[in-house]
Order: structure tokens, then sequence, then C-alpha cells
């Protein structure tokens, strides 16, 4: 778009030049005389001042018409413009001056206009100018048919087609209207740019010379040399400041990437842009798309900033991830962890440092953060915390400050879980402080296990086994063949392996020394049998997707 500067050298090329031109369809006939010296002029402004000519014939055709014919190497004046022509007639009767066979105007020694034919209609100040018309200041040049000005009203019209040529930018359109007033250019019909940097396509386009804006009115095209396209129905965007804005929900694709909004503002100088109402980003190489009020992204270093209840949907075949928070950001992995380190998962502590090629584009080199308020949602598997952390290089959902976290009938708690995945479906948890699991079997009725650490593995979606370690304490129901509840094992244990099967408790082993109670089933009521710091949270439990923001 910087190369749209030109504009402003061919409107003010206009406005200086076209008052002068005009066509008329009769030719006179010229007599010969002998070369004339310039004549005075009565008034520079309003009448054309003859400089000079080869012959000089003056025809009286009635008492009210006379007509001025000068022929070769003819040369006139008006204000501060010059003409040059073959030949020309002035008709004092209808104020007009005519020329004709290599008209040449110059104004002010910087703009050059050239063609076979003009007529200007000297009071009304309206000018014409047809025949292979050409307007050059030096840098560019314009190019149309005819062209048509009104120096009253201050606007320059051509209607059969014009083109701009500037360097490498060329610009084309069937129609152009010039308001010198307003110093605004309005290209219509058929408007085309073409630069090595960006390609514009549209019906419609308006700039103005004096701030060297572009402003978009109809349904426009935006392609750059990166290959970023822009579909917009309104806007701008300023060459000087390189900002930019861009109304009525306009599309932009980069790569892999979609985006679209109510408006989308873009600051070419600093990489910033925001996109604001009901915005939409679609990313097909990672497989999510975020949703939100509002989003800021820094194109220099590659991250964005999701505001106004964001949504990200982490794309999967039958069971995508719905993430919700208050604040939602992403970035290169990279940049977080230096330039050439990366974070993957690991067996202990969940966390080593790998190399990275940083010169080959990873989809996988990015990771998002969510801030407060933070709701997941999946078929399989539901969550809640106050802070998110996920990796795209290894998978992992790092939930923290009073995480929940819930699959089928189960809930596990603790001060800090992670949720790695596999093929974008939960595979295993860790969970770290605290930990806690509950599973309930009727109402009232619930399997419990706490200890310091807790691993649990997933398959098909549900928990398969729980290991849980450190001052493990449980309390679990017994049944027999036909599900009747049978006793009750309250133990304490080092380590305890629990075993689930159809989405329920089926064994429980003690991998150490065990001491513990097995406790008749109607000794004890459910209301009793509950561990320390014991808490079922289903009412926080997102149901649904569409239950995200309530």
């Amino acid at each position: 778009m910087r190369n749209l500067i030109f504009f402003t050298i061919f409107i003010v090329a206009g406005l200086l030049i076209s008052p002068f031109i005009s066509f008329s369809q009769v030719t006179p006939k010229l007599a010969p005389v002998t070369t004339i010296a310039p004549t005075a002029p009565v008034d520079t402004l309003t009448d054309i001042e003859i400089l000079g000519a080869r012959h000089l014939t003056i025809l009286k055709l009635n008492d009210s018409t006379t007509l001025q014919i000068l022929a070769g190497n003819v040369r006139l004046k008006q204000g501060k413009s010059l003409f040059k022509c073959d030949s020309c007639v002035l008709n004092n009767n209808n104020k007009t001056f005519e020329a004709w066979g290599n008209v040449h105007i110059n104004d002010a020694d910087t703009i050059n206009v050239y063609a076979s034919h003009l007529r200007y209609l000297i009071d009304r100040k309206i000018a014409y100018l047809d025949g292979g018309v050409k307007l050059t200041d030096g840098k560019g040049t314009l190019t149309t048919p005819d062209l048509e000005y009104d120096m009253t009203t201050d606007i320059g019209i051509y209607k059969n087609g014009g083109k701009v040529i500037n360097k490498k930018t060329v610009l084309t359109s069937k129609e152009g209207y010039y308001y010198a007033g307003l110093r605004d250019v309005y290209f219509k019909n058929n408007v085309e740019l073409k630069d090595p940097a960006y390609y514009i396509k549209t019906d419609s386009l308006i700039y103005n010379t004096q701030s060297q804006t572009t402003r978009f009115i109809a349904q426009t095209f935006i392609k750059d040399s990166s290959g970023r396209t822009i579909e917009t129905k309104e806007g701008y965007y300023n060459m000087l400041t390189g900002k930019a804005e861009f109304g009525r929900r306009p599309v932009i694709r980069d790569g892999k990437k979609y985006i679209t909004g109510d408006d989308i503002i873009i600051d070419d100088s600093t990489g910033i842009s925001q996109a604001r109402g009901n915005v939409v980003i679609i990313d097909s190489a990672q497989g999510t798309t975020i949703l939100a009020g509002e989003v800021y992204s820094d194109s220099k270093r590659d991250r964005l900033l999701a505001t106004r209840k964001p949504l990200m949907i982490i794309k999967q075949d039958n069971d995508s991830i719905y993430v919700t928070a208050d604040t939602l950001f992403s970035a290169r992995l990279s940049d977080l962890y230096g330039a050439k380190d990366s974070l993957v998962k690991d067996t202990v502590k969940g966390v080593k440092v790998v190399s990275l090629d940083n010169k080959k584009k990873d989809s996988t080199d990015r990771y998002f953060e969510a801030y407060h308020h933070v709701r997941i949602f999946a078929d399989s598997m539901q969550a809640v915390c106050d802070s998110l952390f996920y990796s795209f290089k290894d998978s992992v959902f790092q939930l923290y400050q009073d995480p929940i976290l819930w699959s089928k009938e189960s809930q596990i708690t603790g001060d800090t879980v992670f949720v790695l995945t596999k093929n974008k479906k939960a595979d295993r948890v860790k969970v770290y402080e605290n930990s806690f699991l509950v599973n309930k079997t009727d109402p009232e009725i619930f399997n419990q296990i706490k200890s310091i650490r807790m691993d649990a593995y997933f398959k098909d979606g549900s928990i398969d086994s729980v290991r849980a370690a450190g001052y493990a304490e449980c309390i679990y129901y017994l049944q027999d063949e036909d599900s009747a509840y049978t006793g009750i094992n309250e133990s304490k244990c080092d380590v305890i392996d629990i075993y689930f099967k159809d989405e329920g408790l089926q064994k429980v082993v003690f991998r150490s020394s065990v001491t513990g109670t097995i406790w008749p089933i109607k000794q004890k009521s459910p209301s009793e049998m509950r561990l320390q710091n014991f808490r079922w949270l289903e009412e926080r439990r997102p149901k649904n997707k569409y239950e995200l923001f309530e």
C-alpha cells in the first residue's frame, strides 16, 4: 500500500492541468498569414493569452461570433499554464478554446499532459482532453482515453478506463473522480492495483492525497507478497503511519490461519493488531480455534492475547477439548525457554529441556496459558482451576490453584494436577500434594483414596487404574457378585493401587504394610465414612460445552 503515494502526484496534476483541456467536433479551415507577435492579455485569469504561432486567421462569422484560428507551433497561456499544439481555434462567442495535434500542457514546469485533442470552456472552467491522454510529473504516469475537469466544483473525471504507473506499481480502473476540496480520489469500477509487495482488487476505492489514506468502501480483496489475504467491505489504510482498520467482519487468511471479527485494527510499524467483536481465529496447523470478544496479536513475536469470554477449542476426531478463562495467551515455546530450548514431559517432575531447530516452522513450538476461572470440557474429561499452562510440544495440561478433574463418576483434586494427553485424549494424570480421588457409586456412597502423590492412568477415556503413594488412605465399599454392599474397608498404607472396571472400582491392592478395619455395612452410615478433607464438587463441574461461561 505504500506505493499509493503516487496518487498524490496524479491528483495534483489533474487539479492544475485539467481546466485547460477540451474537444470539439468541427475543425476550421486555416488561412496562411505571417508569424505573429504575442498579444497583450486582457485578463489572464479568464482569457487565453496568445504567445505565438506561425499563422493566424481572424474569421468573423457574424456580428457576435469571431474565430481566431492559429496554426504552426501554437503557444498559449492562461494563468500559470502553458499550452502547445499544432493548431487551435478560439471562439469569442461561446468562450471556448480548442486544439488539435501534439497537444502539450505544462503547468509550473512540474506537470506535463499530452493528447491529440483538447477543448476548454473558458468562462465555465470546464476542460476536456481526449486522444491518447498521458499525464506525468516525471515520477509517475496516468494514461486514459479522455479526461474531464470542472474547475467550479473542483471535480475531475475519467469514465473510459485509466492506468496509473509509478515505478513497479500499476493501478487501473474504469472510472476515476477527483474532489480537490476534499483531496479525495475516487476510483470506481474494476479497480485493480498490482505491486511486487501487494495486490488489490475492488469495485471502489477512495484515496486522500493530503493524509495519504486509502479508504475501502466496497468488497475488497488484498494479497501481500507473503501470501496473506484480506477480504473487507470497509476500512482504511494510512501509508504514512502503517495503520489500518477493516470493518463489517473482514476475513484474513495467513497461511494456515483464518481470522475474522466485527472489525480488525492493524499497525504494520509495530506488528500489533487488534480484532474486536465475535472474533474467530482458526489455526488448522495446530488444530485449534479461538473465539473471543477481543484478541490482540503480535505478528513480529508470533503471540496473541484473547479476552472478553475467550474460548479455545483443541480439535480432535470425536472428543474436542474446550478451554475457557478470563484471559488466554499463546506464544512460541522457544521464546519462553530460550532460542534452542523447548518443554517436554518427564516421568518424575514433569519437565526437561531438549534441542529445538528454530529455523524450521514447527507447529508444536507453541504454548498457551489461561488465567482465572479456567474451565475445561471434553466428553471424557472435565476440569476447573484458576490457571493453566498447555504445551503443544508435549501435550500436557498443567492445572494450578485448587484444580478439580472429573472423569465419568470419578473426581480428582490436589495442589497441582498435570494431565498428559495422547492423540489429544487424556492418557495419564499426575497429582502433586494433597491428592484425593473420589469415586461415586450411589447417592452418598463414595469410594475415596488420598495420598501425597497420585498417578491415574486412562483407557478409552475412562480411569483404568490409580497408584496412590505417600501416607495413602482409602475408604472403599465391598460388593458381592450381585453388586450388593457387604462391608466398608477403611485402611492406611504407604502405596495403594486401585483398579477400575466399567467405571466402577474393581479391586484395591496394598503394596506395603497395611493397617485398617473392615466395617460391616450395617454398622456405618455412608455419611460417617469420609476421609479428612473430603469434598464432592459436582456443582462446579461443566456439564456441557454450552455451560462453560455460566
